[in-house]
Protein backbone atom coordinates (compact mmCIF):
# COMPACT_ATOMS: atom_id res chain seq x y z
CA UNK A 1 0.00 0.00 0.00
CA UNK A 2 1.36 3.39 -0.92
CA UNK A 3 2.17 5.63 2.03
CA UNK A 4 -0.36 8.34 1.04
CA UNK A 5 -3.17 5.78 0.87
CA UNK A 6 -2.13 4.34 4.21
CA UNK A 7 -2.34 7.65 6.03
CA UNK A 8 -5.66 8.59 4.40
CA UNK A 9 -7.07 5.31 5.66
CA UNK A 10 -5.71 5.90 9.15
CA UNK A 11 -7.16 9.41 9.37
CA UNK A 12 -10.55 8.31 8.04
CA UNK A 13 -10.75 5.36 10.41
CA UNK A 14 -9.66 7.48 13.39
CA UNK A 15 -12.43 10.01 12.69
CA UNK A 16 -14.94 7.20 12.29
CA UNK A 17 -13.93 5.65 15.58
CA UNK A 18 -14.24 9.00 17.33
CA UNK A 19 -17.84 9.45 16.16
CA UNK A 20 -19.15 5.89 16.48
CA UNK A 21 -17.44 4.56 19.60
CA UNK A 22 -20.44 3.81 21.75
CA UNK A 23 -18.85 0.97 23.69
CA UNK A 24 -17.60 2.03 27.09
CA UNK A 25 -14.36 0.07 26.68
CA UNK A 26 -13.20 2.32 23.85
CA UNK A 27 -13.18 5.36 26.16
CA UNK A 28 -12.89 3.81 29.61
CA UNK A 29 -9.85 1.72 28.67
CA UNK A 30 -8.12 4.60 26.90
CA UNK A 31 -4.87 6.08 28.22
CA UNK A 32 -3.92 9.70 27.56
CA UNK A 33 -0.59 11.00 28.81
CA UNK A 34 1.29 14.26 28.43
CA UNK A 35 5.03 13.69 28.75
CA UNK A 36 7.64 16.38 29.41
CA UNK A 37 11.37 15.89 28.89
CA UNK A 38 14.09 18.46 29.45
CA UNK A 39 17.27 17.10 27.89
CA UNK A 40 20.87 18.35 27.91
CA UNK A 41 23.69 16.71 25.97
CA UNK A 42 27.32 17.80 25.64
CA UNK A 43 29.81 15.66 23.69
CA UNK A 44 33.45 16.74 23.87
CA UNK A 45 35.69 15.31 21.14
CA UNK A 46 39.35 15.36 22.19
CA UNK A 47 41.04 15.67 18.79
CA UNK A 48 38.63 18.19 17.23
CA UNK A 49 36.99 20.34 19.93
CA UNK A 50 35.64 22.65 17.23
CA UNK A 51 33.33 19.77 16.22
CA UNK A 52 31.90 19.16 19.69
CA UNK A 53 28.20 18.29 19.81
CA UNK A 54 25.64 19.60 22.20
CA UNK A 55 22.22 21.07 22.85
CA UNK A 56 19.69 21.79 25.57
CA UNK A 57 16.09 21.19 24.58
CA UNK A 58 12.58 20.79 25.92
CA UNK A 59 10.27 18.11 24.59
CA UNK A 60 6.50 17.66 24.97
CA UNK A 61 4.74 14.48 23.86
CA UNK A 62 1.04 13.65 23.72
CA UNK A 63 0.61 9.88 23.90
CA UNK A 64 -3.02 8.81 23.47
CA UNK A 65 -4.04 5.15 23.29
CA UNK A 66 -7.67 4.19 22.91
CA UNK A 67 -9.35 1.12 24.28
CA UNK A 68 -10.97 -1.37 21.92
CA UNK A 69 -14.43 -1.20 20.37
CA UNK A 70 -16.17 -4.45 19.43
CA UNK A 71 -17.47 -4.19 15.86
CA UNK A 72 -18.82 -7.73 15.65
CA UNK A 73 -17.57 -11.16 14.59
CA UNK A 74 -15.09 -11.09 17.44
CA UNK A 75 -13.20 -8.13 15.95
CA UNK A 76 -12.13 -5.22 18.13
CA UNK A 77 -10.63 -2.00 16.79
CA UNK A 78 -8.93 1.08 18.20
CA UNK A 79 -6.55 3.90 17.35
CA UNK A 80 -3.46 5.51 18.93
CA UNK A 81 -1.98 8.96 18.45
CA UNK A 82 1.56 10.13 19.20
CA UNK A 83 2.37 13.85 18.86
CA UNK A 84 5.97 14.85 19.65
CA UNK A 85 7.44 18.34 19.70
CA UNK A 86 10.75 19.76 20.89
CA UNK A 87 12.30 23.20 20.92
CA UNK A 88 15.90 24.22 21.44
CA UNK A 89 16.80 26.19 24.55
CA UNK A 90 20.49 26.42 23.70
CA UNK A 91 23.03 24.63 21.54
CA UNK A 92 25.85 24.67 19.02
CA UNK A 93 24.21 25.77 15.77
CA UNK A 94 27.15 24.83 13.55
CA UNK A 95 27.56 21.20 14.60
CA UNK A 96 24.89 18.52 14.33
CA UNK A 97 24.23 16.82 17.66
CA UNK A 98 21.85 14.08 16.42
CA UNK A 99 19.29 15.33 18.94
CA UNK A 100 17.81 18.15 16.87
CA UNK A 101 17.42 18.30 13.06
CA UNK A 102 20.34 19.84 11.20
CA UNK A 103 20.29 21.12 7.62
CA UNK A 104 24.06 21.07 7.16
CA UNK A 105 24.49 24.71 8.25
CA UNK A 106 22.72 24.97 11.60
CA UNK A 107 20.35 23.09 13.86
CA UNK A 108 16.65 23.93 13.88
CA UNK A 109 15.10 25.80 16.78
CA UNK A 110 12.10 23.46 17.01
CA UNK A 111 10.60 20.43 15.31
CA UNK A 112 7.72 18.06 15.72
CA UNK A 113 6.41 14.65 14.71
CA UNK A 114 2.88 13.34 14.39
CA UNK A 115 2.05 9.65 14.08
CA UNK A 116 -1.16 7.63 14.19
CA UNK A 117 -1.76 3.92 14.51
CA UNK A 118 -4.81 1.82 13.74
CA UNK A 119 -5.09 -1.39 15.71
CA UNK A 120 -7.36 -4.41 15.41
CA UNK A 121 -7.60 -7.44 17.65
CA UNK A 122 -9.18 -10.87 17.31
CA UNK A 123 -8.83 -13.06 20.39
CA UNK A 124 -5.07 -13.04 21.19
CA UNK A 125 -3.96 -11.73 17.78
CA UNK A 126 -3.35 -8.01 17.24
CA UNK A 127 -2.55 -6.02 14.10
CA UNK A 128 -1.13 -2.47 14.19
CA UNK A 129 -0.84 -0.33 11.06
CA UNK A 130 0.76 3.12 10.98
CA UNK A 131 3.41 4.45 13.33
CA UNK A 132 5.18 1.68 15.25
CA UNK A 133 7.40 1.48 18.33
CA UNK A 134 8.77 -2.07 18.12
CA UNK A 135 10.91 -3.84 20.69
CA UNK A 136 12.49 -6.89 19.08
CA UNK A 137 15.95 -8.39 18.46
CA UNK A 138 15.94 -7.14 14.85
CA UNK A 139 14.32 -3.71 15.27
CA UNK A 140 13.80 -1.37 18.24
CA UNK A 141 12.54 2.17 18.73
CA UNK A 142 15.02 4.57 20.33
CA UNK A 143 14.15 6.67 23.43
CA UNK A 144 17.74 7.65 24.24
CA UNK A 145 17.65 11.27 23.02
CA UNK A 146 14.93 13.94 23.04
CA UNK A 147 12.28 12.57 20.66
CA UNK A 148 11.71 8.93 19.77
CA UNK A 149 12.92 7.08 16.71
CA UNK A 150 9.78 5.43 15.29
CA UNK A 151 8.79 3.46 12.19
CA UNK A 152 5.82 3.10 9.87
CA UNK A 153 4.39 -0.13 8.57
CA UNK A 154 2.32 -3.07 9.78
CA UNK A 155 2.98 -5.26 12.84
CA UNK A 156 1.05 -8.49 13.49
CA UNK A 157 1.48 -10.26 16.82
CA UNK A 158 -0.25 -13.47 17.93
CA UNK A 159 -0.32 -15.23 21.31
CA UNK A 160 -2.89 -17.88 20.39
CA UNK A 161 -0.43 -20.70 21.15
CA UNK A 162 0.25 -21.13 24.86
CA UNK A 163 3.57 -19.65 25.99
CA UNK A 164 4.37 -18.64 22.40
CA UNK A 165 4.36 -15.31 20.58
CA UNK A 166 4.43 -15.16 16.78
CA UNK A 167 5.29 -11.94 14.96
CA UNK A 168 5.08 -10.91 11.32
CA UNK A 169 5.81 -7.33 10.22
CA UNK A 170 6.60 -5.06 7.31
CA UNK A 171 8.44 -1.74 7.82
CA UNK A 172 8.53 0.81 5.03
CA UNK A 173 9.89 3.99 6.68
CA UNK A 174 11.90 5.32 9.63
CA UNK A 175 11.54 8.62 11.50
CA UNK A 176 14.93 9.11 13.14
CA UNK A 177 15.38 10.63 16.58
CA UNK A 178 16.88 13.80 15.05
CA UNK A 179 14.47 13.99 12.12
CA UNK A 180 10.92 15.25 11.62
CA UNK A 181 9.74 13.07 8.75
CA UNK A 182 9.57 9.45 7.67
CA UNK A 183 12.31 8.37 5.26
CA UNK A 184 13.22 5.20 3.36
CA UNK A 185 15.45 2.65 5.08
CA UNK A 186 19.22 2.84 4.54
CA UNK A 187 22.35 1.32 6.07
CA UNK A 188 24.31 3.19 8.74
CA UNK A 189 27.66 3.38 6.97
CA UNK A 190 29.32 6.83 7.19
CA UNK A 191 32.51 6.92 5.16
CA UNK A 192 31.79 3.58 3.48
CA UNK A 193 32.75 3.31 -0.20
CA UNK A 194 29.71 2.04 -2.06
CA UNK A 195 29.73 -0.35 -5.04
CA UNK A 196 29.43 2.61 -7.41
CA UNK A 197 32.68 4.03 -5.99
CA UNK A 198 31.04 6.92 -4.12
CA UNK A 199 32.03 7.49 -0.50
CA UNK A 200 29.01 7.91 1.76
CA UNK A 201 29.14 10.91 4.12
CA UNK A 202 27.67 11.03 7.61
CA UNK A 203 24.53 12.88 6.50
CA UNK A 204 24.00 11.26 3.11
CA UNK A 205 20.97 9.01 2.93
CA UNK A 206 22.68 6.60 0.59
CA UNK A 207 20.92 3.91 -1.48
CA UNK A 208 17.40 3.22 -0.18
CA UNK A 209 15.65 -0.06 0.51
CA UNK A 210 12.06 -0.77 -0.55
CA UNK A 211 11.23 -1.99 2.94
CA UNK A 212 11.97 -4.51 5.68
CA UNK A 213 10.25 -7.85 6.30
CA UNK A 214 10.30 -9.30 9.81
CA UNK A 215 9.24 -12.66 11.26
CA UNK A 216 9.78 -13.92 14.78
CA UNK A 217 8.84 -16.58 17.29
CA UNK A 218 9.34 -16.37 21.07
CA UNK A 219 8.62 -19.38 23.28
CA UNK A 220 8.73 -19.75 27.05
CA UNK A 221 9.47 -23.39 27.91
CA UNK A 222 8.94 -22.84 31.62
CA UNK A 223 9.24 -20.00 34.13
CA UNK A 224 13.03 -20.16 33.90
CA UNK A 225 13.91 -20.87 30.25
CA UNK A 226 12.86 -19.05 27.08
CA UNK A 227 14.11 -18.95 23.49
CA UNK A 228 13.60 -16.86 20.34
CA UNK A 229 14.20 -16.97 16.61
CA UNK A 230 13.81 -13.86 14.43
CA UNK A 231 14.45 -13.10 10.79
CA UNK A 232 14.67 -9.73 9.06
CA UNK A 233 15.34 -8.72 5.47
CA UNK A 234 16.11 -5.07 4.69
CA UNK A 235 15.51 -5.54 0.99
CA UNK A 236 18.63 -5.16 -1.19
CA UNK A 237 20.79 -4.19 1.83
CA UNK A 238 21.10 -6.91 4.49
CA UNK A 239 19.31 -9.89 5.99
CA UNK A 240 19.58 -11.05 9.57
CA UNK A 241 18.96 -14.28 11.47
CA UNK A 242 18.76 -14.14 15.26
CA UNK A 243 18.71 -17.00 17.79
CA UNK A 244 18.59 -16.34 21.51
CA UNK A 245 17.96 -18.13 24.79
CA UNK A 246 17.52 -16.77 28.31
CA UNK A 247 17.62 -18.35 31.75
CA UNK A 248 16.22 -16.75 34.91
CA UNK A 249 16.20 -18.30 38.37
CA UNK A 250 16.47 -17.53 42.07
CA UNK A 251 19.62 -18.26 44.00
CA UNK A 252 18.63 -18.60 47.61
CA UNK A 253 16.27 -16.20 49.35
CA UNK A 254 17.61 -12.86 48.09
CA UNK A 255 19.62 -13.54 44.95
CA UNK A 256 18.27 -13.67 41.38
CA UNK A 257 20.11 -14.67 38.20
CA UNK A 258 19.19 -13.32 34.76
CA UNK A 259 21.32 -14.67 31.89
CA UNK A 260 21.19 -14.96 28.11
CA UNK A 261 23.10 -16.05 25.04
CA UNK A 262 22.37 -14.48 21.62
CA UNK A 263 23.65 -15.05 18.10
CA UNK A 264 23.20 -12.92 14.96
CA UNK A 265 24.02 -14.02 11.41
CA UNK A 266 24.11 -11.05 9.02
CA UNK A 267 24.58 -11.16 5.24
CA UNK A 268 23.88 -9.01 2.19
CA UNK A 269 20.47 -9.05 0.53
CA UNK A 270 19.26 -8.85 -3.06
CA UNK A 271 21.04 -6.19 -5.09
CA UNK A 272 23.68 -5.53 -2.38
CA UNK A 273 23.26 -1.74 -2.47
CA UNK A 274 26.08 -1.34 0.07
CA UNK A 275 28.23 -4.19 -1.16
CA UNK A 276 29.01 -7.47 0.56
CA UNK A 277 27.95 -7.89 4.17
CA UNK A 278 29.33 -10.84 6.15
CA UNK A 279 29.03 -10.66 9.94
CA UNK A 280 28.23 -13.03 12.77
CA UNK A 281 27.90 -11.81 16.36
CA UNK A 282 27.95 -13.83 19.57
CA UNK A 283 26.73 -12.12 22.73
CA UNK A 284 26.39 -13.60 26.23
CA UNK A 285 25.63 -11.96 29.53
CA UNK A 286 24.55 -12.61 33.11
CA UNK A 287 23.37 -10.41 35.98
CA UNK A 288 23.01 -11.35 39.62
CA UNK A 289 20.79 -9.26 41.87
CA UNK A 290 21.26 -9.56 45.61
CA UNK A 291 19.26 -7.14 47.68
CA UNK A 292 20.30 -3.64 46.69
CA UNK A 293 23.24 -4.85 44.60
CA UNK A 294 23.31 -5.92 40.94
CA UNK A 295 26.47 -7.27 39.31
CA UNK A 296 26.73 -8.10 35.61
CA UNK A 297 29.25 -9.63 33.21
CA UNK A 298 29.03 -9.70 29.41
CA UNK A 299 31.14 -11.08 26.56
CA UNK A 300 30.72 -10.26 22.88
CA UNK A 301 32.58 -11.29 19.72
CA UNK A 302 32.31 -10.36 16.04
CA UNK A 303 33.09 -12.83 13.24
CA UNK A 304 33.20 -12.43 9.46
CA UNK A 305 34.54 -9.81 7.06
CA UNK A 306 32.17 -6.94 7.97
CA UNK A 307 31.08 -4.87 10.91
CA UNK A 308 27.65 -5.49 12.45
CA UNK A 309 24.99 -3.80 10.23
CA UNK A 310 22.39 -1.39 11.61
CA UNK A 311 19.88 0.94 9.96
CA UNK A 312 20.77 4.49 8.98
CA UNK A 313 19.74 7.05 11.58
CA UNK A 314 21.85 5.78 14.48
CA UNK A 315 19.45 2.96 15.34
CA UNK A 316 20.74 1.11 18.45
CA UNK A 317 21.07 -2.64 18.97
CA UNK A 318 20.48 -3.20 22.69
CA UNK A 319 20.27 -6.98 22.19
CA UNK A 320 24.07 -6.93 21.98
CA UNK A 321 25.35 -7.16 25.54
CA UNK A 322 28.11 -4.56 24.99
CA UNK A 323 26.65 -1.51 23.31
CA UNK A 324 27.33 2.16 23.99
CA UNK A 325 28.85 5.17 22.28
CA UNK A 326 31.52 2.64 21.35
CA UNK A 327 29.38 -0.08 19.80
CA UNK A 328 32.10 -2.78 19.95
CA UNK A 329 30.90 -4.14 16.60
CA UNK A 330 33.95 -3.66 14.35
CA UNK A 331 35.41 -6.50 12.30
CA UNK A 332 36.85 -9.27 14.55
CA UNK A 333 36.22 -7.20 17.67
CA UNK A 334 35.95 -8.92 21.04
CA UNK A 335 34.65 -7.14 24.12
CA UNK A 336 34.01 -7.67 27.82
CA UNK A 337 31.59 -5.64 29.90
CA UNK A 338 31.24 -5.24 33.67
CA UNK A 339 28.21 -3.72 35.39
CA UNK A 340 27.49 -2.73 38.97
CA UNK A 341 24.26 -1.19 40.18
CA UNK A 342 23.04 -0.11 43.61
CA UNK A 343 19.52 0.70 44.80
CA UNK A 344 19.62 3.24 47.62
CA UNK A 345 16.16 2.31 48.91
CA UNK A 346 17.72 0.14 51.59
CA UNK A 347 19.48 3.25 52.90
CA UNK A 348 16.20 5.16 53.03
CA UNK A 349 16.57 6.97 49.67
CA UNK A 350 13.64 5.40 47.88
CA UNK A 351 13.65 6.04 44.11
CA UNK A 352 17.43 6.61 43.91
CA UNK A 353 19.74 4.19 42.10
CA UNK A 354 23.15 4.32 40.43
CA UNK A 355 24.85 2.16 37.80
CA UNK A 356 28.44 1.89 36.57
CA UNK A 357 29.23 0.10 33.29
CA UNK A 358 32.75 -0.52 31.99
CA UNK A 359 33.30 -2.13 28.56
CA UNK A 360 36.61 -3.11 26.95
CA UNK A 361 37.02 -3.90 23.25
CA UNK A 362 40.11 -5.43 21.64
CA UNK A 363 41.48 -7.08 18.46
CA UNK A 364 39.24 -4.92 16.26
CA UNK A 365 39.89 -4.08 12.62
CA UNK A 366 38.82 -0.46 12.16
CA UNK A 367 39.76 2.35 9.78
CA UNK A 368 42.05 -0.03 7.92
CA UNK A 369 44.02 -0.93 11.04
CA UNK A 370 44.10 -4.25 12.90
CA UNK A 371 44.40 -5.05 16.62
CA UNK A 372 42.68 -1.85 17.68
CA UNK A 373 41.45 -1.43 21.26
CA UNK A 374 38.77 0.72 22.86
CA UNK A 375 37.05 1.11 26.20
CA UNK A 376 34.06 2.97 27.60
CA UNK A 377 32.88 3.96 31.07
CA UNK A 378 29.24 4.88 31.78
CA UNK A 379 28.17 6.34 35.11
CA UNK A 380 24.39 6.74 35.50
CA UNK A 381 22.35 8.13 38.39
CA UNK A 382 18.54 7.96 38.39
CA UNK A 383 16.05 9.40 40.82
CA UNK A 384 12.26 9.24 40.66
CA UNK A 385 10.15 11.07 43.23
CA UNK A 386 8.34 8.15 44.93
CA UNK A 387 5.35 9.95 46.47
CA UNK A 388 3.64 13.27 47.05
CA UNK A 389 2.45 15.87 44.57
CA UNK A 390 5.57 15.45 42.43
CA UNK A 391 5.32 11.66 42.32
CA UNK A 392 6.79 10.35 39.07
CA UNK A 393 9.10 13.31 38.44
CA UNK A 394 12.35 11.77 37.22
CA UNK A 395 15.97 12.87 36.96
CA UNK A 396 18.83 11.15 35.18
CA UNK A 397 22.48 12.19 34.99
CA UNK A 398 24.87 10.27 32.74
CA UNK A 399 28.63 10.53 32.19
CA UNK A 400 30.34 8.73 29.30
CA UNK A 401 34.09 8.43 28.76
CA UNK A 402 35.15 6.54 25.61
CA UNK A 403 38.74 5.98 24.46
CA UNK A 404 39.78 4.57 21.07
CA UNK A 405 42.97 3.53 19.32
CA UNK A 406 41.50 4.22 15.88
CA UNK A 407 39.67 7.54 16.35
CA UNK A 408 39.37 10.46 18.72
CA UNK A 409 38.55 9.93 22.38
CA UNK A 410 35.42 11.61 23.69
CA UNK A 411 33.52 12.50 26.81
CA UNK A 412 29.79 13.05 27.02
CA UNK A 413 27.44 14.48 29.62
CA UNK A 414 23.66 13.96 29.59
CA UNK A 415 21.05 15.29 31.99
CA UNK A 416 17.35 14.53 31.59
CA UNK A 417 14.33 15.60 33.63
CA UNK A 418 11.08 13.80 32.87
CA UNK A 419 7.50 14.02 34.06
CA UNK A 420 4.31 12.34 32.86
CA UNK A 421 0.86 13.74 33.50
CA UNK A 422 -1.91 11.17 33.14
CA UNK A 423 -5.36 12.46 32.28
Amino acid sequence: MRRQTLWKAICAATLALGTTATNAEFIDDSQVQLKFKNFYLDRQIAATPEKNWGSWSQGITLDAKSGYQDIGAGIQVGADLLVQHAFKLNGRDKNADFVLPHDGKESKDNFGKVGATLKAKVSQTELKVGELLPVSPVLVFDPSRQLLTTYSGAWLESKEIKDTKLTLAYIDKINNRYDNQFRDLTLFAPGKTLPDGISKGSFDQGPESNGMWIAGVDHQFNKEIGASYWYADVKDIYQQHYVGANYKTTLGEKAKLDSHIRYFDNSDSGNKLYGKIDNQALSAGAKVNYGAHTVGLGYQQMFGDSAFPTLGGWVPQPYLVNWGVATFTAIDEKSVGLTYGYDFSELGAKGLNATAVYMMGFDAEANGKKNQDSDELNLIVNYTVPEGKLKGLGFQAMYIDADFDYKSDLKEYRVATTYTYKF
